[in-house]
């Protein structure tokens, strides 16, 4: 095999492995309940999404059904 005639400098192999490095993860605000979520997805905590409704969460549906037993029994 062939091998290379000078040594590469450490500046020319870190500046070819720059884009190897971790990139923190950014995050934003939840316009309903104000809790770190990811851009572009449904807040997992209140199921909101760009101010709307989307899906709902499976305590709040626990919560409604207690809520609609305690109306059918009084």
């Amino acid at each position: 095999m062939a091998e290379p005639k000078k040594k590469l400098t450490s500046l020319r192999s870190g500046n070819r492995r720059s884009h190897n490095a971790l990139k923190q993860n950014s995050l934003i605000l939840c316009s309903n309940c104000k809790s770190k979520i990811k851009p572009h997805t449904v807040c997992l905590n209140c199921g909101f999404y760009r101010g709307k409704k989307v899906i709902q969460i499976k305590q709040e549906k626990y919560e409604k059904k207690k809520q609609e037993e305690e109306f059918k029994n009084e």
